[in-house]
């Protein structure tokens, strides 16, 4: 498993920059790691227990904590703390972002919920 050579949060544009040691780049959305957070809150205890989270486009990171030389645990401004983000979790996300990002969106048009669109 690659590990991580950099790791940038850019509060601005709510975004978090990784890159591996594999050459592998990645651009996180601070709204998509909140809401594929690994936590129990978000994925549930089992397979198919996944909650929907709903009104996270303006969410933001506070801070980054290092979990062991594995992992980080992200603290949103929303209070959500409790997802341990292993580098294979963050790498995972970023190699999927696109069809991750796909099914929110068609989770949220499901459940009758719009993503609210922010200035530019």
């Amino acid at each position: 498993m690659p590990t991580p050579t950099e790791l940038n949060l850019h509060r601005a544009s709510r975004v978090l920059e990784i890159s591996f040691d594999d050459g592998a780049h990645f651009t996180l959305p601070v709204e998509l790691l909140r809401v594929y957070s690994p936590s129990a809150e978000v994925m549930g205890h089992g397979p198919g227990q996944r909650v929907l989270q709903l009104g996270k486009e303006e969410v933001g990171i506070d801070k980054i904590e290092p979990v062991g030389n594995y992992a980080v645990c992200l603290h949103f401004d929303d209070e959500h703390n409790t997802g341990i983000y292993s580098w294979e979790y963050l790498y995972n996300l970023g190699n999927n972002q696109e069809g991750l990002w796909s099914d929110y969106l068609a989770e949220l048009e499901k459940a009758g919920q719009k993503r609210k669109v922010l200035p530019s």
